[in-house]
């Protein structure tokens, strides 16, 4: 083919994927073979590590069709390259959902195929048909099949794929599959399980051991041995082995921790419909789609996603929401508006029942059983989706790992330089071929050291630990070091900002169009008979779980503050009785008047009034955030009709009612109410028609029961702010952390609690952006509402910093035109997105309050904000921000329960203060990897001068000269430099993200030619001493005179074939070492995100330590030591001349890294950073050390960051175009219209 066709799967969806077709090509697959022959499997290790290479190396490029091998390549940002294996099964239909009583050649269209068990095999009509042969294949536990009809493959997820309608799964499905059927499906949907397979340990330790690291660790050990440096190679193979058993030991726990969560589902027994009589009992793991499962009454953990379609389950949906209030779970639609919708999971999800989730009550009536049918199994399930997110995650995409890996190349790049320098001096020396060839690979060992990895991965296991001892617990370790460059972090307001329980402020009822005064208790006796209460007591979904009440925490205030008592029919009652023993609310007896209670004359009035006031609750239209609002028909014991009651968002509530039962003062007072921060809460009633029975309520959709209600008034709840919220938020807002509230509740009350936390300070602007989508001709638009300021005081005089990033562009510009913040419904969010797309980022740039957002708008914040560079943090209470704590860099959940294995963090505090801590040592692990990482590729480069220094010489460093310092210094330090803990305050910039940066290149570069410069000083000096010569046995440089060194000259002896021993290796030896400390000391950097290094204890004495004992054994000679270290005896003065050398290094170092990058960089790049696009300043006579100051910090910013040079991140760039645009923000009182963005037409508000 001359086109190549890119086709793609999971079009539209986060995994989405590009793949191509491949046939096995037989001249490749020889070509690849005698290639991995000649290069002793390399070529086949490298064809495993590229996937791309591997299949386009052995295969020629074919049709999808035709194909059989699948290149599959993902459209995110990482571009990850799979291979896949097709695979050919036999089936019957080619499609799941097609009827199996049709022709073959009768392919039925998506949604139209027969779904009942009418559905017979072929024997019932005396023949076999031809079975078709479908292809497919398997990606990260999901299993794609060829489709004819989209010529391309497609992924089968359940009963939604064929667009079934809500009242076509009760007509269609209710009876169930007939076990042909349900085996057909089974061929496609395989075996209903979430098999997280634990792989052997043989299987792990050959898929580790074939890690690039490993491979190269090998390749040392090899040559090593083969250079008879055996006990350095038994050195790093003994390492390896620990850190392979250390890294199978956790892979193989995450496995069985793994297995063990989805274990508890996997496998149970069922009650399956076959027909509509017949009921047979199964094995979970034949469930398919289509299935129709009986719920036991005692309740069971769900091994599927389905949907109620018969009865009322309450469910515990803490493994998948983190949220352990039990939920109510009604029956689908099955007549009405509702009923004619397509079925989908997310809007319907109020009917369905998760895998995984504990169905812990069912409510079952006579005749009725509790019925679900099956939508998703496996894999597709809300869980098996969850699980298969952890199995197979995204790789973590941070700058500091990318930069590390092109580090490593450039380090190649020198270990490459070495290599050609290596053999033509080898060769020019006419040294033995064999010998050339494994001096010179021994050079990249040298240069690629093989203990990065493990030193790179302390600092984070260190700061894991560290967390763990504040009661963070973290499920991705590689996340902490993103947690440092965070600069933006989104709130949830309930039970995170503020306290979790609501408690009860007061009500105020409706009357005569207008409200009466505030009451504090709702049980007064004036209130017990009235519809008021009688509301509150029956809308809600509490259910008595072994006799205590449970449900939504707000539902539970509202329900005590009526002192009223509720009774559940038991299961006896239910099954006794054909009409509905519903649910019942009644008042206590003493709440009645006392005289009725104690007159025996009105006995009977008194039981008439009980009577009167008992509610029993026959349907319940559960809280929908969507909707904003809950619902209940309930019938007064005596009475012939039912009554609705209806709660909800005030603004809703009112919009469902008819509008003279609305007080006229309704705006008015809400506003009051939510400015204050209370959290408001409306009600409704309706009295519905006589005729209307119970099973007539029952399919009933809640568009027709909540219209045309009667206003009653309102519930004033106190939500209170957690008393370390302020404190915090002022922490993160003095570090130059953006933070902002995305919240489901009123706009007023977000503002009021942003307000009262300091998310928004009292001098500055508040505008809410209120969107409308297009309607009647009109287009959309944005009305920008400006809020009462509460402190407008000497408004004109005050400045306010805005601080944007590292310190740049922190220009002072007036009050007027920055100190403003926008509030965004999610309704307004939505609009803006669709209709404004161009205005979105301007918009999140200044907006700090989201309310009324719903989960998936939270979501799709985090990615706008991901989208203009910000690194996003989110913090939440697990409930409904699942989504968003999964997209986010660093998702942070304040739940404890299992739930929170969709965050990558989890905090045991149950309030944000577990944030700073989190952000800091995020900085100080950052830090830490930065500081090792710059000390092993100096420790590589100082090796790499020494060697290369003894190969001009033919010589090299000793086996136990290189195990001492590998060992002894390099590990030990590198290990102990990462203790570090966190410095105890965030400051205001941030640790850097990149490892390419001016400032980090320039401290290693510094680093690396002052070590260079004096270890060629060293060599260079030693040659000239008097006393040198060719070190032989004989040779005794401490005790003999010169005349006798140069009688000596002449002598031959046997020598060592290696040379090790000689007086430049020694020399190099003793600088080299002190050279390693010096750098770790330099690098181990303390203030400002770290606490200093002389608190971490291990470090400064292995430091002091090993300074002591060089220093000794340099100084006073130990013939054990020497002859151990194969190092010779130097003269005394040459020692003394070594400590100075050692010591104008050390000078030296600490002189560049501290006053010229720390001091001198900091104050003349960095301010000329800052400088840029600053307004102009009238000038003034400068002092000399001004004008000093301002010359060098022109030349550097010249030199270094180019005059003018844009800020690298959007947001940034974004800031500095708005301080130029006169039009932002929108004035107030202004409409933007979505046909011209241009125009802001004046309209009076």
């Amino acid at each position: 083919m001359k086109t190549r066709e890119v086709n793609i799967i999971n079009q539209g969806l986060e995994d989405e994927m590009e793949v191509w077709g491949y046939q096995p090509c037989l001249w490749k697959r020889i070509l690849v073979g005698v290639g991995a022959v000649f290069s002793g499997g390399l070529l086949l290790l490298l064809l495993y590590w590229l996937p791309e290479w591997g299949v386009k190396g052995t295969c020629t490029h074919t049709s999808l069709r035709d194909a059989h091998t699948l290149l599959l390549r993902t459209t995110d940002e990482f571009k990850q390259w799979f291979r896949a294996k097709i695979h050919v099964m036999s089936a019957l239909g080619k499609k799941p959902f097609d009827s199996l009583d049709l022709q073959s050649t009768d392919q039925l269209p998506n949604g139209d195929a027969d779904h009942g068990i009418s559905a017979v095999c072929e024997e019932h009509h005396g023949k076999f048909r031809q079975p078709f042969q479908i292809h497919y294949f398997t990606h990260h536990s999901t299993k794609y099949y060829w489709s004819d009809v989209i010529q391309n493959f497609e992924l089968y997820k359940g009963l939604e794929d064929v667009k079934v309608s809500c009242a076509s799964i009760h007509s269609d499905h209710s009876p169930g599959l007939s076990k042909t059927l349900q085996d057909y499906r089974r061929l496609f949907f395989g075996e209903n399980e979430i098999a997280v397979r634990v792989p052997s340990l043989f299987k792990l330790l050959i898929k580790e051991v074939l890690n690039p690291f490993y491979i190269f660790q090998l390749f040392s050990v090899i040559l090593w041995s083969a250079e008879d440096y055996y006990y350095y190679a038994t050195a790093i193979v003994f390492m390896s082995v620990i850190s392979i058993a250390t890294s199978l030991y956790t892979i193989k726990k995450q496995y069985v921790m793994l297995h063990d969560m989805v274990a508890t589902h996997s496998v149970v027994r069922v009650s399956v419909r076959r027909g509509s009589k017949d009921i047979e009992q199964a094995m979970s793991t034949d469930l398919v789609p289509g299935d129709v499962i009986i719920m036991p009454a005692n309740g069971m953990i769900m091994p599927c996603d389905a949907v109620l379609i018969h009865g009322t389950c309450i469910v515990n949906e803490s493994m998948l929401t983190g949220e352990s209030v039990p939920v109510t779970k009604t029956s689908l639609a099955s007549s009405g508006e509702e009923a004619a919708r397509s079925f989908n999971m997310e809007e319907h999800k109020r009917h369905t029942l998760f895998c995984g989730t504990h169905v812990i009550q069912t409510r079952f009536y006579a005749g009725e059983l509790v019925e679900a049918v099956v939508v998703r199994t496996g894999f597709s399930t809300e869980k098996g989706q969850l699980v298969r997110s952890i199995l197979h995650p995204k790789p973590t995409d941070f700058k500091l790992y990318r930069d590390a890996y092109l580090f490593l190349l450039c380090l190649v790049g020198v270990a490459a330089i070495g290599f050609i320098y290596t053999i033509i001096l080898s060769i020019m020396n006419k040294v033995p071929a064999k010998t050339i060839i494994i001096e010179s690979l021994d050079i990249i060992t040298i240069t690629v050291p093989p203990a990065l990895p493990a030193a790179m991965t302390a600092g984070i296991v260190y700061a894991q630990r560290r967390l763990k001892r504040v009661g963070i617990f973290c499920i991705s370790p590689q996340r902490i070091n993103m947690c440092g460059q965070l600069n933006l972090v989104c709130f949830d307001k309930t039970g995170t900002l503020t306290e979790d329980g609501l408690d009860l402020w007061g009500v105020q009822t409706a009357e005569d169009g207008g409200f009466s005064p505030p009451e504090a208790d709702a049980a007064k006796e004036s209130l017990v008979n009235t519809e008021f209460v009688a509301c509150m007591a029956s809308c809600h979904s509490l259910t008595k779980i072994e006799g205590e009440l449970s449900g939504d925490p707000l539902d539970l205030k509202m329900f005590s503050a009526t002192g009223w008592i509720l009774e559940e029919p038991t299961e006896e009652e239910t099954a006794l009785h054909n009409p509905i023993m519903p649910t019942v609310v009644r008042p206590p007896k003493h709440s009645l008047p006392e005289a009725n209670q104690n007159n025996p004359l009105t006995h009977n009035m008194e039981l008439s009034e009980i009577s009167s006031c008992e509610i029993g609750i026959v349907r319940q239209f559960p809280f929908s955030s969507t909707l904003q609002r809950m619902s209940v028909v309930v019938r007064r014991l005596g009475e012939k009709h039912m009554n609705a009651y209806l709660k909800g968002a005030p603004e809703v509530v009112a919009s469902l009612c008819k509008q003279h039962t609305v007080p006229q003062s309704f705006t008015e007072t809400l506003e009051t109410y939510t400015r204050q921060g209370f959290r408001v809460i409306a009600l409704a009633h309706r009295q519905l028609e006589s005729k209307l029975s119970w099973h007539k309520v029952q399919s009933l959709s809640r568009d027709l029961i909540e219209t045309n209600m009667e206003f009653l008034g309102l519930i004033i709840m106190q939500n209170k702010i957690k008393e370390e919220t302020a404190g915090v938020l002022r922490e993160l807002r003095q570090a130059n952390i953006r933070t902002l509230m995305v919240t489901g509740d009123n706009m007023l009350t977000a503002i009021s609690v942003a307000l009262d936390c300091g998310m928004i300070r009292a001098h500055e602007k508040v505008i809410i952006a209120d969107a409308a989508p297009p309607k009647d001709f009109h287009p959309a638009s944005i009305t920008w509402h400006y809020t009462e300021n509460p402190a407008q005081t000497n408004k004109d005089n005050q400045t306010v910093e805005i601080k944007l990033e590292d310190g740049v562009y922190d220009n002072r510009v007036t009050q007027q035109e920055q100190s403003y913040h926008f509030a965004v419904t999610g309704r307004a969010f939505a609009v803006i997105t669709e209709h404004f797309p161009q205005l979105v980022q301007k918009l999140v740039l200044r907006a700090t309050v989201f309310a009324r957002m719903a989960p998936d708008q939270k979501t799709q914040l985090v990615e706008v904000m991901q989208s203009i560079d910000y690194t996003v943090g989110m913090c939440g209470d697990g409930a409904n921000d699942c989504g968003a704590l999964k997209r986010a860099h660093s998702g942070i959940s304040l739940s404890e329960l299992e739930a929170s294995v969709a965050s990558p963090f989890t905090s045991t505090t149950p309030n944000i203060s577990c944030v700073p801590n989190l952000i800091r040592e995020g900085r100080a692990a950052l830090i830490t990897s930065f500081c090792v990482f710059k000390f092993m590729a100096l420790y590589s480069i100082i090796q790499y001068l020494s060697v290369t220094l003894l190969y001009s010489i033919l010589s090299n460093l000793g086996d136990f000269q290189f195990l001492f310092i590998d060992i002894a210094i390099i590990l030990i330090i590198a290990f102990t430099m990462s203790l570090n803990p966190a410095w105890k305050e965030l400051v205001w910039h941030r640790p850097p993200s990149s490892l390419i940066s001016g400032r980090l290149l320039c401290s290693v570069l510094t680093q690396i030619l002052t070590c260079m410069v004096f270890q060629v000083l060293a060599f260079l000096l030693v040659r000239q001493q008097s006393w040198y010569e060719t070190w032989t046995p004989q040779s005794d440089a401490c005790n003999v005179s010169r005349s006798s060194l140069s009688l000596s000259r002449n002598v031959t002896s046997p020598h060592d074939h290696k040379n090790i021993k000689n007086y430049e290796n020694t020399t190099l030896f003793y600088v080299s070492c002190f050279q390693y400390l010096a750098v770790a000391i330099i690098f181990s950097k303390g203030k400002p995100f770290r606490q200093p290094s002389y608190k971490n204890w291990p470090f400064m004495l292995s430091c002091i330590g090993l300074y002591t004992f060089v220093l000794f054994i340099m100084l006073y000679p130990v013939p054990a030591i020497d002859s151990f270290l194969e190092i010779v005896c130097v003269p005394h003065d040459w020692r003394v001349t070594l400590v100075i050398i050692i010591v104008v290094n050390a000078a030296v170092s600490f002189m560049l890294e501290i006053l010229i990058l720390d001091i001198i960089w900091r104050r003349l790049v960095f301010r000329c950073n800052q400088g840029v696009n600053r307004p102009t300043e009238p000038l003034s006579a400068d002092t000399p050390q001004e004008a000093n100051d301002r010359w060098a910090s022109s030349f550097l910013s010249w030199l270094f960051c180019r005059r003018n040079k844009p800020p690298r991140v959007r947001y940034m760039n974004l800031a500095l175009e708005l301080q130029d645009d006169a039009d932002w923000p929108p004035r107030p009182s202004t409409v933007t219209y979505a046909s011209d963005l241009q125009s802001h037409i004046t309209a009076p508000l």
